[in-house]
């Protein structure tokens, strides 16, 4: 059995710059945690603690931890062709067939596949094909991307510019009028007093004033997750992607669904947007759930009708990753796809995912939780100081941070955002751990309440 020095690996993590952190706040050493070990839904920190993985390492875990299926796959692949690019004429039997997979899976004309290594560059990409594609229609300007406030789409310089402005505060990038971000589908705190339909209605009136406002000739695409994740885990009224779908279509502008967190299982589905949403979209991007996070991979899945325009003759494809379609990557990739379809787990997360889901909601009978909302396994929890005036508490206070902290103390990890926390557990949860999530969360909360005076 392997056992690990918390204060060794800790003084050698002072080199390691961690993502989305306080940097200075990591300076203090209780505010680090060490994983060294995972199996099946939990890991263990270097101090021998076992907890429940609540985030899947970061919405990925699909499977499970320790799935000895991929693993195997990894292996062999890496002794058979441990490296080969797919660039210029190469190609390799792994990636193939995972490109063939992922055309057959997805919906529609999605049947055109580039591959690589995080959601950011998939989202890149899919932007750098649409640019392209319009160059070559003879239309340089139809180049402007519509977003939404509390969009999550990656953390590169044109990624970022495209998720909501929150998180690049500080920060540079890529926007420079790029990007236009249009209103947030946040029922809780944009729809007082309209019902969903109306709220709809009013979403969809913010896209059209956009695009009268830019110019339909002048805007290439709209991206939107399915359910926005790191916003907030914010739900849309019921038909909104089939309606901004619509009017998209009408103004002859693409439309990228984002699901490098809503696929392969996480809502039911391996794909959410036709399944769940009732709409194909022209691109789909995905990652997480692809390989389960077992190693960096990520898909842009295009339309035949886009690829017919970028591949004919003269149109040479300037856009390359040294990773991409790696062959270890791409066989985690096919032993996971396996895997979710051998143990029918989509079919299985539209029943235990509901139960996931009415298991937290109950946790509104708190003083201090002013929602729960998402669905399936991927569910939000917003914290108010007063439910009745839904007031949030004051930055300073933060409420996500306490109830996170004191979740992982009764053994669950969980994700704090502001007044919120995150729940996108593995997809592998039954029902006694769902009980053991929800009364995790309940004695955190309480605990937390106590502690503010509620």
């Amino acid at each position: 059995m392997n056992t690990f020095n918390t204060d060794e690996i800790l003084t050698r993590d002072a080199h390691l710059i961690q993502s989305f952190a306080d940097l200075d706040g990591l300076k203090q050493r209780a505010a680090r945690t060490a994983i060294v070990s995972a199996k099946g839904a939990y890991v263990t920190d270097s101090e021998g603690n076992r907890m429940i993985d609540g985030i899947g390492g970061l919405w990925c875990v699909n499977v499970g931890h320790g799935r000895e299926e991929i693993i195997d796959a990894i292996t062999r692949q890496l002794q058979t062709l441990d490296y080969y690019s797919t660039f210029y004429n190469f190609t390799h039997p792994t990636a193939a067939a995972l490109a063939d997979r992922l055309a057959a899976l997805a919906p529609g004309s999605l049947n055109r596949v580039y591959f690589g290594n995080s959601g950011s560059v998939a989202n890149d990409t899919a932007i750098r094909i649409l640019h392209h594609y319009n160059n070559r229609l003879g239309r340089p300007n139809k180049k402007k991307i519509l977003s939404r406030i509390g969009a999550y789409h990656g953390s590169t310089h044109l990624a970022m510019a495209m998720t909501t402005p929150a998180y690049s505060e500080g920060w540079d990038t890529a926007s420079k009028g790029l990007v236009h971000h249009l209103r947030a589908p946040y029922a809780y705190r944009e729809a007082e007093g309209m019902s969903e339909a109306e709220f709809l209605e009013a979403l969809a009136e913010d896209m059209l004033s956009a695009i009268r406002d830019i110019g339909a000739e002048n805007i290439a695409a709209f991206i939107a997750e399915p359910i926005m994740g790191a916003g907030g885990i914010l739900v849309a009224p019921d038909g909104y992607h089939q309606r901004m779908r619509q009017i998209t279509a009408e103004h002859d502008i693409k439309y990228i669904a984002d699901e490098v967190v809503t696929a392969f299982g996480r809502l039911g589905h391996m794909f959410a947007s036709e399944d769940v949403f009732g709409m194909v979209p022209d691109i789909l991007t995905t990652a997480k759930g692809l390989t389960s996070g077992y190693q960096p991979l990520s898909a842009t899945i295009i339309s035949d009708e886009i690829y017919d325009v970028i591949s004919e003759p003269g149109a040479m494809f300037l856009h390359g990753m040294t990773y991409s379609g790696h062959p270890a990557a791409a066989a985690a990739a096919l032993a996971n796809i396996d895997i979710l379809e051998r143990e029918n787990i989509p079919l299985m997360v539209q029943s235990t995912g509901k139960v996931f889901e009415d298991a937290l909601r109950g946790l509104t009978d708190s003083a201090i939780v002013g929602e729960v909302r998402g669905s399936h396994f991927m569910m939000g929890i917003e914290f108010v100081k007063d439910k009745d005036s839904r007031e949030p508490f004051a930055d300073d206070i933060n409420v996500g941070l306490r109830v996170a902290q004191a979740a992982q103390q009764r053994g669950l990890i969980a994700r704090p955002l502001g007044n919120i926390l995150i729940l996108s557990p593995t997809l592998i949860m039954d029902g006694a751990m769902i009980d053991e999530i929800e009364a995790v969360l309940s004695d955190s909360i309480g605990a937390v309440a106590t502690e503010l005076g509620h």
